[in-house]
């Protein structure tokens, strides 16, 4: 896959939804997104905001007792906590991605399993700047940053413009 880096600094939630709604509109079945960060660093506030956007009601916790959770929206989410996993064996791995190929699949702390995982569409790492900002960052092909980068655009134009209409702030 041919890399492309971006990033972005997320300071509401709002912001979390936005990005969520932007990544659902972005990803697709079959896609593999690694998410990387310390305890505490939004990992599974952005599961639960893609989930949203791809029309998921259902409460998202992190799985990490479970180790995986399937969701039904517009696309299946398939959501992978593997924070207790360590060197995880090709049959454990097996199961956990026997829905991947039909699912949005999100891997939470991804580096336990990396050595049988397939390849990623995209990597997400957050960065905790303080008590309400994350750095994100991102590598993907070049082709979904620019989707995503031009989904952002076209919810921030829509989130403006309805500010504006109430007469509110942005």
């Amino acid at each position: 896959m041919d890399a492309a880096h971006g990033s972005m600094t997320l300071r509401t939630l709002d912001e979390t939804a936005m990005l969520g709604r932007a990544l659902a509109e972005v990803l697709a079945r079959g896609d593999l997104v690694l998410l990387r960060g310390e305890v505490g660093a939004g990992k599974t506030t952005l599961v639960r905001a893609v989930a949203r956007g791809l029309g998921i009601a259902d409460p998202i916790v992190s799985p990490t007792y479970l180790l995986a959770q399937r969701y039904q929206g517009r696309h299946p989410l398939l959501h992978i906590d593997a924070y207790r996993l360590s060197g995880a064996d090709d049959e454990e791995l097996g199961l956990l991605l026997d829905d991947a190929p039909d699912a949005v699949t999100m891997v939470e702390w991804p580096d336990a399993l990396s050595a049988g995982l397939p390849p990623a569409q995209m990597a997400i790492t957050i960065e905790i700047l303080d008590s309400r900002e994350r750095l994100l960052r991102f590598t993907s092909r070049p082709s979904r940053l620019t989707d995503l980068e031009r989904h952002l655009g076209d919810l921030r134009d829509r989130y403006v413009h309805a500010a504006a209409e109430r007469g509110g702030d942005t």
